[in-house]
């Protein structure tokens, strides 16, 4: 005799309304649980965040009243499933939404990583408050005690004539290595950014950046995110981009980073420490998990 497996009971995202959005390419699912709160699983996100099993995406980003964290607060999980403290595209977008809703030309709300403050530039385009960058080997946080991280002690290839070497180390809401390089379009991110990604000297892993500085205000950027690879965009990483070269005499505090999605207005204030990144928001449509997703 045989019987029917039980069905399979339908995730939390089942039935709920989604809006899709990008900032420069880098690709949103973002879901408002301020109504109907839910727990996410890891399962259910990396499937919404494959575009074979779901509707696709980078990050996948959470609109909540979250316990413990005052007014809104966002959510930000890569496309792994793992929940992460910052994303700067994704916060863009976030902000507009908000502003949109309550006819404001600024919003304040809350990350893992640390409060933000959004404003209205343009009509999608939205300047952010990422607040201070982290220094420290604890804060970004890195395995052993490094107590200068413009240069950590990372190599890739041979020992004694490796090909990348000396990345600096920060923490913008979450941790970034950059390695400045001549020529950032030749670099094989695809097949280093997994392994720097899990290299033992970053315990939460790591966002990899290869960036090329063409000027005083000019960064070429390309970046392999931890738990969503190769991205169009990161703004997270744009701004670590810019703090690193900057702190290595590079450029000026001010300068526009590219990434393969388009450019982002990086400032490094002077008076607060306070970095702001500038970019426009696409919002590309709605849509509807099924009932048994």
């Amino acid at each position: 005799m045989t019987t029917d497996a039980p069905a399979r009971a339908p995730s939390m995202l089942a039935g709920r309304p989604y809006l899709k959005m990008n900032g420069l390419g880098n690709e949103f699912i973002i879901l408002d649980l301020r109504e109907e709160p839910a727990k996410l699983d890891e399962e259910a996100i990396r499937k919404a965040a494959d575009p074979k099993t779901g509707p696709g995406c980078d990050q996948f980003i959470t609109i909540e009243n979250r316990k413990g964290h005052d007014g809104v607060f966002m959510g930000v999980y890569n496309a792994d499933g793992s929940e992460v403290g910052a994303c700067g595209n994704a916060a863009r977008c976030v902000g507009w939404l908000l502003m949109e809703e309550n006819g404001e030309t600024k919003v304040d709300f809350e990350t893992l990583g640390a409060p933000l403050h959004a404003m209205r530039i343009g009509d999608k385009r939205i300047a952010v408050d990422m607040g201070e960058p982290k220094f420290g080997w604890r804060e970004i946080p890195l395995a052993e005690q490094m107590d200068d991280t413009r240069y950590v002690d990372v190599k890739l290839g041979p020992i004694d004539k490796p090909v990348l070497w000396g990345p600096a180390a920060v923490n913008v809401g979450n941790p970034h290595c950059v390695f400045f390089v001549e020529d950032a379009e030749a670099q094989a991110l695809d097949r280093f950014g997994p392994m720097i990604e899990h290299h033992p000297l970053f315990p939460e892993r790591v966002n990899v950046s290869v960036a090329q500085v063409l000027s005083k205000h000019a960064i070429r950027l390309r970046v392999w995110e931890r738990g969503a690879g190769i991205t169009k965009a990161c703004g997270t990483a744009a701004c670590a981009a810019l703090v690193s070269a900057h702190r290595r005499r590079l450029t000026a505090r001010k300068a526009t980073v590219t990434l393969d999605g388009g450019d982002l207005a990086i400032e490094w204030r002077e008076d607060d420490n306070h970095i702001i990144m500038t970019g426009p928001v696409t919002l590309e449509g709605e849509g509807r998990f099924s009932d048994d997703f």
